[in-house]
């Protein structure tokens, strides 16, 4: 089987989780064959992938950054020079349907136009995708959609949608440098509609049987595509719900009310659309789940898959000893959204009770732009909370906290971490899926959690959970395992079990494996996809033999034909279509 995998600013690139689980899952799954389609997010990206497996087919990038390489647009036989008037006149049309479908607050009654005709209304889901599909055909039937959507008609068109009496109520004060803003953002993120990834040769995403779009937002617009030009399924995957992260980056980030408000409301409307189009959409949790069914997505095409970590390393680590530890662990990237603040208050409270307590921060400053000065302000407080102290006048003094960072002479590797406590203390007021809280629990750690994110689904009975901001409640449940041995051993044992079994790597490649043959299974076969029309009048299921999802000579082509623009060769007129990276193997002799 043929998988085209959508990433944004992650696999094959970037280092961190986003990248692990995709190089898991791709690693896991030999028995397909796959090409990713990866978005850059900045320069660092631009660089050679890492080393993938032989199963990689191709590597195709595409940067969401700087200008628009015109390697990286459609070839110059497909584009007809400058933009005529018939053009602008198609794309004044799209880009005010998809602008009025964000920037306008619903009505108030549907059923009829804003006019009072009684004609009926478009509804705004309709309309942000006539608007979509209508630029991504303008863009490979002409060409220079980026120019477009920079150019004064995209800025007067969107500022006479903000000045209309339905728009969102802080468009109305958007001025000209907002709308700058705006426009050059949507250039940006609708980059991918004039990408040459659109064909139908092994390397196009025409000629792939499932599209799995990693995260939701930008990743999954090529998916979009490809469901609609050509009835690829789409399936999306989302580990950290890509419009609560653009929440969360846009409340922080230096911008005007009316810029963050339609940034906002443009990613709102486009993760509707990509969770009206999956075939099947899987959280990570359900935390996630409920985000993603807020924003529109049909509870019948969710289904929860678990991240899968490996547990190797940790399952290795000795389970806590039953004895008189009062050694309290915390491991995570610190910044505000982890609240050490409110866990050293916390532990003052312990300390009273627990002369003998100790508490072990380890970690690194996080990466919110807030958190070199709140990690220097958790120093700060914890020396004056707990001053060094010396058992008598001979001593040096020593502070019963401490802030070690990985790699350190006391913290050589992750497993030391948790190995050096016995109790795991997670102190989050915002959480998504708590990655230290399941390693924890693989080492057979107790641990006292906040109810953030997705604690509470993790743990499962196997840990005690207070409520976040909450310093009293932390301590004392800290206090209530510190002084029961055999408690924390019971329910250190009992969270080793509930992970070995639920978060795995194991149990994430065998539960994509199934979902793969399932949506395989009942998609029907694309004898003659040009739009969304089939040539014989409807889709035909199971009208392929299995063997010709079998790469080399068993496969046959596909039958019919496509739309023009995405039949065509790369510009270079060869088997790699530009902007195409052939993806680096193991082992893999020259003519093999």
């Amino acid at each position: 089987m043929r998988i085209a995998l959508l990433t944004e600013g992650g696999y094959p690139y970037a280092t961190g989780e986003s990248h692990a689980w995709c190089d898991r899952l791709v690693r896991g799954l030999t028995g397909h064959e796959f090409t990713v389609y990866a978005l850059s997010t900045d320069a660092r990206q631009a660089a050679a992938p890492a080393e993938l497996p032989a199963h990689v087919r191709q590597v195709r990038t595409a940067p969401l950054w700087g200008a628009c390489p015109d390697v990286h647009r459609l070839s110059a036989e497909e584009r007809r020079g400058r933009a005529g008037r018939r053009e602008r006149r198609r794309f004044a049309e799209h880009f005010a349907d998809l602008a009025a479908a964000f920037v306008t607050a619903p009505a108030a009654d549907v059923r009829t136009g804003p006019d009072g005709s009684g004609r009926p209304m478009i509804d705004k889901a309709d309309r942000f995708a006539a608007g979509l599909y209508g630029l991504a055909d303008l863009a490979h039937t002409h060409g220079g959609l980026p120019a477009l959507l920079r150019s004064e008609d995209a800025v007067r068109i969107l500022e006479a949608v903000c000045r209309g009496h339905r728009a969102l109520p802080a468009a109305h004060g958007a001025q000209v440098r907002d709308l700058l803003a705006v426009t050059g953002q949507l250039e940006r993120a609708l980059r991918p509609l004039s990408l040459e990834w659109y064909g139908v040769d092994p390397s196009g995403l025409g000629g792939a049987d499932l599209c799995h779009a990693t995260s939701g937002g930008v990743a999954a617009l090529p998916g979009l595509l490809a469901k609609r030009f050509f009835g690829t399924p789409l399936l999306v995957t989302e580990y950290g719900v890509r419009l609560r992260e653009h929440y969360l980056a846009r409340a922080a980030a230096p911008l005007t009310a009316p810029v963050r408000a339609l940034l906002a409301a443009f990613q709102g409307a486009l993760a509707a659309e990509t969770y009206a189009q999956a075939a099947l959409i899987t959280p990570g949790n359900t935390h996630a789940r409920r985000w993603q069914q807020r924003c529109g997505a049909d509870p019948a095409r969710l289904r929860t898959v678990y991240p899968g970590m490996g547990a190797g390393r940790f399952t290795a680590v000795e389970d806590a000893a039953d004895d008189d530890s009062k050694t309290l662990v915390w491991v995570g990237a610190i910044e505000p959204a982890k609240d050490i603040i409110g866990l050293l208050h916390a532990f003052a409270e312990i300390r009273r009770a627990e002369p003998e307590a100790t508490l072990r921060i380890i970690g690194g400053t996080g990466r919110d732009p807030q958190a070199p000065g709140y990690r220097a302000h958790c120093r700060a407080l914890a020396a004056q909370l707990f001053p060094d102290e010396a058992a008598d006048d001979r001593t040096v003094g020593e502070s019963p906290v401490t802030f070690e960072e990985i790699g350190g002479p006391e913290v050589p590797t992750l497993e030391d971490a948790y190995a050096g406590g016995a109790v795991l203390v997670l102190s989050s007021v915002v959480e998504g899926f708590p990655r230290s809280l399941v390693e924890a629990m693989f080492c057979g750690r107790a641990t006292v959690s906040t109810d953030a994110g997705a604690v509470c689904e993790v743990i499962g009975g196997t840990g005690l959970v207070v409520p976040p901001r909450n310093p009293h409640a932390l301590a004392e449940a800290c206090r209530a395992l510190l002084g029961d041995p055999g408690r924390r051993a019971r329910l250190g044992a009992a969270a080793r079990a509930r992970a070995l079994e639920l978060f795995t790597v194991e149990q994430n490649i065998a539960a994509f494996r199934g979902i793969y043959l399932e949506l395989i299974s009942h998609a029907p076969v694309r004898p003659a996809a040009t739009g969304a029309a089939y040539a014989h009048g409807v889709p035909r299921p199971f009208d392929s033999p299995a063997e010709s999802h079998v790469p080399g000579r068993w496969a046959a082509a596909p039958l019919g034909h496509t739309p023009s623009w995405a039949a065509g060769e790369g510009r270079d007129g060869a088997g790699v279509p530009a902007g195409a990276v052939p993806a680096p193997s193991a082992g893999r002799g020259e003519g093999s």
